[in-house]
């Protein structure tokens, strides 16, 4: 599990840090007692998980910024001089990245790029996470877990950003950051890919579990486009979990643990899109339904599973809780928060829950 003495006063610069795992990731940075410096733009939702559980109040400094700017980017990471970098900053939607291609790879891949520069040029920095996505794969909708070493791929735009992402991100590793010149640029740089991230505090447009959670609210039946599309779900702190673990191995160990890294849910919780539908309608009550919405939907996968042997054996991860918990667990917090519950105390109780879960084993 992330050790609290390790993060304890490090500095640690997030991009992305207003958006949903981002904020997540920043509440569990700051309660470590981590020094974060954030920079992304505004939320990207109206309410967010930024602004419910006053997330900016957790940085040690915030700045909103677009990846896209590399001189902006460049001149705060360097004001800041960080330890450690965990980029997380990206446009995540697919089907937003059918409508504007071309903002969707400017964010994904050329952020990825000015960001692994903005490192190259410092001094501070020893370790570098860069986050993509289980989309980066050429997805072949195989019945069995991708490896790190499957090829890259993607059919979508957004998909496809992930993978040249990755590119960009080996790319500079071998050129910039290479293992065997670690005595003379000291930074240790790795990519994580997780699969469908769920969890309280996301309202992201064209998502499944926002798009339902707000029909359920406002008692009206959610519509659904490809129920028996499967996906591999998890918690939102299951990943971020392997990501500052992974983080202080990089940090403590150096290029030992350069590369890709899945971190993925067990294959048990790997589900049709009906199977979450009808678990939520179930624990929401109050009459909840659902339906099949007709008509033609841009093309997403059907079938993408992660196989996470190497976080298992080298990092000894695990995903803790399965899916029913993880899914009971985003009805409470949405129910909690509709409920006008002190939202940032709500999700740091969430945290200390799961690493609670993550020391009994």
């Amino acid at each position: 599990m992330p050790s609290t003495t390790f993060w304890r006063d490090k500095k640690v610069f997030v991009t992305g840090h207003t958006g949903f795992k981002g904020s997540w990731l920043t509440l569990w940075l700051a309660s470590m007692g981590a020094k974060v410096k954030g920079y992304a733009l505004e939320a990207p939702t109206e309410p967010s998980l930024f602004q419910v559980a006053d997330i900016a109040g957790m940085c040690k400094s915030h700045q909103i910024g677009d990846i896209r700017d590399v001189s902006a980017l460049y001149q705060s990471i360097k004001a800041y001089q960080p330890d450690i970098v965990i980029h997380m900053a990206a446009q995540p939607l697919v089907r937003y990245s059918y409508d504007h291609p071309i903002e969707t790879y400017e964010t994904n891949v050329m952020g990825t790029v000015h960001l692994l520069d903005a490192v190259r040029r410092l001094d501070s920095v020893r370790a570098v996470v860069c986050v993509t996505s289980d989309k980066c794969y050429d997805n072949r909708e195989w019945v069995w877990g991708y490896r790190e070493t499957e090829p890259m791929g993607g059919y979508d735009p957004y998909s496809n950003s992930k993978g040249c992402s990755e590119l960009v991100v080996s790319a500079y590793r071998n050129s910039f950051f290479n293992a065997d010149d670690y005595s003379q640029h000291g930074v240790a740089v790795a990519s994580v890919r997780a699969g469908n991230v769920i969890g309280g505090g996301d309202w992201a447009l064209d998502r499944l579990i926002p798009d339902i959670l707000k029909a359920f609210e406002q008692q009206q039946t959610a519509n659904i486009r490809h129920p028996y599309a499967i996906r591999p779900w998890q918690h939102v702190l299951e990943p971020l979990s392997g990501y500052l673990v992974l983080a202080e191995a990089l940090y403590t160990q150096g290029p030992t643990f350069n590369g890709g890294w899945n971190f993925g849910p067990h294959s048990s919780d790997a589900k049709p899109v009906q199977y979450i539908v009808e678990k939520l309608a179930k624990l929401w009550g109050n009459n909840a339904s659902w339906c099949i919405e007709e008509g033609q939907h841009p093309h997403e996968a059907h079938y993408l599973k992660l196989d996470c042997s190497k976080a298992a054996q080298l990092l000894n991860w695990h995903p803790r809780w399965n899916l029913n918990r993880t899914l009971e667990m985003i009805v409470n917090w949405h129910q909690s928060w509709l409920s006008n519950t002190d939202m940032q105390c709500y999700s740091l109780n969430e945290v200390a829950v799961y690493t609670m879960a993550m020391d009994d084993e």
